[in-house]
């Protein structure tokens, strides 16, 4: 378990710092939209090409781990927001408090962090699958959901098209299956505009998870009072139990029925359902008039409480 909390202790640690730099003022919370925009418009993108172009295409497009994924968002998603509105939320609420449980961090936290604990390349193709997953799957069902209760079929049908076209202009299932095509063709950039990619791609992870940090600070700063982290346990918990637990029974329900999943994406795929909620889900509550401040303590206390859960997962898994 030591040797574990020595490989994860520097990611949630950089996290940390972002926080405490954002909360001391020494980052100026203006500075933040610039760090986000770095991240996910030239560094990830890199990582995620750089990640793709050496792995074969047939397991980027995995069917097995998209298919226990994708029926695994369903199922969180749908028993999350029968507890949410039997609780009397609106089902704006509901559905991005679904969300924040569905979503992983599998982005700008998964792919280093399994890359460094499992350190074998194929240990972050159930983390890109899962990106995939949830950047076109399970935020564009959270999204329409959240409009069911506004103004009717329209409402549900204009955030169907806003969904569509956020998952259009996200760069980074747009640099996956790049990479996956420079890998099926063999094409690829000169060696000047490579060696740009790697030095961008080499900068991801530690700006990436300074930034978790920074933003997780200025969303607990512009919540209300009423908010605390302690209101965000029992949502934090069935994100960070209660979700790995329902993705390793539908996969092993799927190894059962004969699924060609292997014993070890398997593993790796609880790991990621294992990680705390994505810290855009926060600014997705935001855009579209739910409770952000609500959303961002979860968010920020499935982060902290991930250090001990997370980890010990690796340990009962590994």
């Amino acid at each position: 378990m030591l040797n574990i909390l020595a490989v994860t202790f520097p990611f949630f640690a950089l996290v940390l710092c972002g926080y405490l730099a954002t909360r001391s003022g020494l980052l100026p919370k203006a500075a933040i939209p610039g760090l986000n925009t770095f991240v996910l418009y030239f560094a990830f993108p890199c990582m995620l090409y750089r990640f793709g172009s050496n792995t074969p295409l047939a397991q980027l497009l995995n069917p097995a781990i998209a298919g226990v994924f994708a029926a695994s968002a369903v199922v969180i998603i749908t028993g999350v927001m029968t507890v949410e509105l039997l609780r009397r939320r609106d089902w704006n609420n509901a559905a991005f408090t679904a969300l924040a449980v569905t979503f992983s961090n599998s982005a700008f936290m998964g792919v280093p962090l399994l890359l460094a604990l499992l350190g074998e390349h194929r240990a972050a193709i159930p983390a890109i699958v899962a990106i995939t997953v949830d950047l076109v799957f399970s935020s564009t069902i959270g999204i329409a959901l959240s409009r069911v209760g506004s103004s009717g079929q329209h409402s549900v049908q204009r955030a169907l098209k806003h969904a569509l076209q956020g998952v259009a202009a996200n760069p980074l299932p747009w640099a996956i299956l790049l990479g996956g095509l420079s890998s099926a063709t063999g094409l690829t950039f000169s060696k000047p505009v490579l060696q740009t990619i790697n030095l961008l791609a080499d900068a991801a992870s530690p700006t990436a998870l300074f930034t978790i940090g920074a933003i997780l600070a200025r969303a607990q700063a512009n919540a209300p009072i009423h908010h605390g982290l302690l209101a965000a346990l029992p949502i934090t918990l069935a994100k960070l139990i209660l979700s790995p637990l329902i993705v390793f029974a539908l996969g092993s329900g799927a190894i059962w029925l004969g699924v060609p999943l292997d014993r070890y994406s398997f593993t790796v795929m609880v790991l990621v359902a294992a990680l705390p909620s994505a810290s855009s889900v926060p600014m997705l509550a935001e855009r579209y008039g739910a409770d952000s401040g609500r959303i961002a303590q979860i968010t920020l206390a499935s982060t902290a409480l991930s250090f001990f859960t997370f980890s010990a997962a690796v340990a009962l898994l590994t």
